[in-house]
Order: structure tokens, then C-alpha cells, then sequence
């Protein structure tokens, strides 16, 4: 029997082996804890959006990936355009910001 146990021991290993290195985080992809930080910027800046009048919250949507925001959506003016950006990039950890809202005409 104890031959046995060691056979399953090492296939068990074996496949372990093989199996979770694919679980495992590759070039391009972001790690959880990069997804958490992503989520919370994503959330901050919205709530800086809802916070100032100036900004419509519910018109301009918000995506983060690796710090980098992309605003999207439409604004009622070039006003409202640059202010959505303006607090987007003064929000912690944010690197960058790609603005491409809209103005309504």
C-alpha cells in the first residue's frame, strides 16, 4: 500500500505542477490586487463627479486599467468636458486620463 500512496502522492504533484502555473498572472494581465486599485479609482472618480454640480455623473462613464482612466459618454459642453477630465486626473493614483466625451450640440 505504501507504494501505492506514493505513486498518487506524485501524480497528484505532477499535476499540480502543470495545471496551476496557468492560473498564475502572465504579461498583460492585471493581478488582483491591480484590479482593486483600478476599481477604486474608478470609484473615486465617479464620486467626484457626483459630488460636483458642474459634471453630469450619470452621462460620462468611467474605465480604469493599470491607473489610466478613459472618460467616455457625453457632456453638455466643452465646460463640463474639461472639468469631467480636471477631477479625473486629480484623483490618487491616477497616471493618465483619456478623455473621449462627447459635447452634445
Amino acid at each position: 500500500m505504501n507504494a501505492r500512496h506514493t505513486i498518487v502522492a506524485c501524480a497528484a504533484a505532477l499535476a499540480a505542477l502543470t495545471i496551476l502555473p496557468g492560473c498564475a498572472v502572465s504579461r498583460g494581465q492585471s493581478s488582483v490586487g491591480e484590479y482593486i486599485d483600478d476599481a477604486t479609482i474608478t470609484t473615486a472618480v465617479k464620486a467626484k463627479f457626483v459630488e460636483a454640480k458642474s459634471v453630469d455623473a450619470t452621462s460620462i462613464k468611467v474605465e480604469t486599467l493599470n491607473g489610466e482612466v478613459m472618460l467616455s459618454g457625453f457632456a453638455k459642453n466643452g465646460t463640463e468636458r474639461s472639468e469631467a477630465e480636471n477631477l479625473a486626473r486629480h484623483v490618487n493614483g491616477v497616471k493618465a486620463v483619456k478623455n473621449q466625451i462627447v459635447v452634445r450640440s
